[in-house]
């Protein structure tokens, strides 16, 4: 409950938006305030029926009544099996055929005024503000996408022949229902004096009001939001029984709209139903984290969070500041630059290829921009002559600062060792990518190798700026604001690669980085400040010295001393 509430105080921030209006109140009317038609401490009759049926009619099927409870008390909060107020039912039904061939199964739920009935059929025993009804689908149909992989040499697979079957027979993406076997049902302890039209989303949509008395009904919600997308199996003609535990408990104002923020989706929400099934198991890993983490640890995590991307962002806006404002390439790999588009560039079709989360794939377009923009930093950028007389041909040429220091020296020679351990350890991983990983095809074995590549020995692409530090003797020309906060953001990501699980592989990536950094901490703390060192742009104390000199000199000719100005 603490979890919850710590997420819904966040996302509550992001969900607010005007009420709907009730289009049957004229603008301008009286709103008068409702009161809810069920009073406290009503008894009331539970009837739950399961039927494949949306509208639920058939109320003399005695196999389709599930469960009924006589004598509850509404906002009781002292009975039950716990002496908590609620109450379970455990049952498992049989399935029918059509359900089995991906049809749905609808719960309907009616709370009664005790000796009422929920059959508007039975004449002097049913009465229409006395009968609470609620209806939701039971399964849940989700995409189970199949990827056919195999080794490209041999053609052979490791998948499952009977998954193979379905994927050639339904294709890529099969349309599967999915059951859970449990389910709550909650009846909201509220006697609010809502006004209708003036419920604020996204409590209005479960608000219901009686069209004649203007007074609303009790609010039944159903409650799965601890069903957690890995505990749902699929329904197929292999199962015979399906089991079901339903909870009815009371449940306070105030958890009902956390969990209620919780469950509702923005009408304005633009992404695909894929990036909704991606959210789903998001939410999985945060309401895991949510069961089995100490709240404060939950809360410093989030504060973590929040800090993390305060340093993104200004490690983003210092690095751009850097590169708008730098005037030489003194001391800079110009070649760890191109190289960062080439490695950006291949992370962007990798997770395309993999059809992973579409924020992260913003995320990494957006990084690819920014690297492609150092290019023209880093390098004079031309358009020549166009090819066949339709595509521009653009010419890339060093800078004039780059070419004429011993930086591209360094730059060449650091590039050069480093190539003799590149190139080999490139080859072999190319060849066990081959000979013992399965892939789509020829150009995902391409990018799933050139990624893993990256993922792995990616740190030796930062030796170079390292090399060129040492032969300088020197680190002032380095972005020292955004390696900071990028380094602070690397100790972070240690945080939650230790506390969250994660593979290993990133674990070892992030420690990596740690590595890299506490060696640029010792070339800082070995070279130390001389006026000779060249700084961030590109000018050194000696400059700026010289720059006062010669801006002085004028002012000794036309300003002579006072002694002088006496004797003529």
């Amino acid at each position: 409950e603490k979890g919850i509430f710590i997420i819904w105080a966040i996302s509550s921030w992001f969900r607010r938006g005007p009420s709907t209006p009730d289009p049957n109140t004229p603008a301008g009317a009286p709103r008068v305030p409702s009161r809810n038609l069920f009073t406290k401490d009503t008894l009331m009759d539970l009837y739950v029926y399961v039927s494949q049926e949306e509208v639920f009619s058939d109320f003399n099927n005695t196999d389709a009544l599930f469960w009924f409870h006589r004598d509850l008390v509404y906002g009781d909060w002292t009975t039950g099996e716990d002496g908590d107020g609620c109450y379970q039912h455990y049952k498992e039904m049989d399935i029918p055929e059509k359900v089995q061939q991906n049809g749905s199964l609808y719960i309907h739920v009616y709370f009664t005024k005790s000796g009422f009935h929920p059959d508007p059929k039975r004449k002097g025993q049913y009465r229409r503000l006395a009968t609470v009804h609620a209806t939701r689908m039971m399964n849940k149909f989700k995409r189970r996408k199949f990827q056919k992989t195999k080794n490209l040499l041999t053609g052979e697979t490791e998948a499952d022949p009977e998954m193979i079957k379905r994927a050639e027979s339904h294709g890529p993406v099969e349309i599967i229902s999915h059951w859970h076997p449990n389910l709550t049902i909650n009846m909201v302890d509220d006697h609010t004096a809502w006004v209708k039209g003036s419920v604020p989303p996204p409590l209005d949509q479960h608000v219901k009001f009686d069209a004649v008395s203007g007074d609303y009904y009790p609010i039944v919600y159903f409650n799965d939001y601890w069903n957690l997308q890995k505990d749902y199996y699929p329904i197929n003609e292999t199962l015979t029984k399906l089991p079901l535990r339903l909870t009815y408990c009371p449940l306070s104002l105030w958890r009902w709209q956390l969990y209620a923020a919780q469950n509702a989706r923005s009408p304005w929400n633009f992404l695909p139903e894929d990036t909704y099934e991606q959210s789903d198991e998001d939410q999985d890993s945060v309401k895991v984290a949510l069961l089995e983490t100490n709240p404060y640890l939950l809360g410093l995590t989030i504060v973590v969070s929040i800090v993390h991307s305060i340093f993104e962002f200004l490690a983003f806006k210092n690095d751009i500041q850097f590169w708008n404002s730098r005037q030489s390439l003194e001391g800079l790999s110009v070649r760890s630059i191109i190289f960062g588009v080439f490695q950006s560039l291949v992370v962007l079709l990798y997770i395309l290829d993999n059809e992973t989360n579409f924020v992260v794939q913003v995320s990494v377009f957006i990084g690819l921009l920014i690297d492609l923009w150092k290019i023209t930093k880093v390098m004079d950028v031309r358009v020549k002559n166009k090819i066949a007389g339709v595509f521009p041909r653009l010419v890339f040429t060093d800078k004039s600062t780059y070419v004429e220091s011993s930086t591209k020296i360094y730059d060449d020679m650091a590039f050069k060792y480093l190539s003799w351990l590149l190139y080999p350890l490139f080859g072999c991983y190319a060849v066990y990518s081959l000979l013992y990983v399965e892939h789509k095809g020829w150009y995902s074995w391409v990018l799933s190798m050139l990624y893993g590549f990256l993922l792995t020995f990616g740190f030796i692409t930062m030796t170079p700026q390292l090399f060129i530090n040492y032969k300088m003797k020197s680190v002032a020309h380095l972005p020292w604001r955004m390696l900071t906060y990028k380094a602070l953001n690397t100790f972070i990501d240690d945080l939650f690669a230790f506390v969250i699980k994660m593979p290993m592989m990133y674990r070892i990536g992030c420690l990596r980085d740690d590595v890299v950094f506490f060696i640029y901490l010792y070339q800082r703390w070995i070279y130390r400040v001389d006026p000779n060192r060249v700084n961030e742009f590109g000018t050194s104390g000696v400059d700026h010295s010289q720059n006062n000199t010669a801006n002085a000199a004028p002012a000794s000719i036309t300003d002579k001393p006072e002694g002088q100005k006496k004797n003529d």
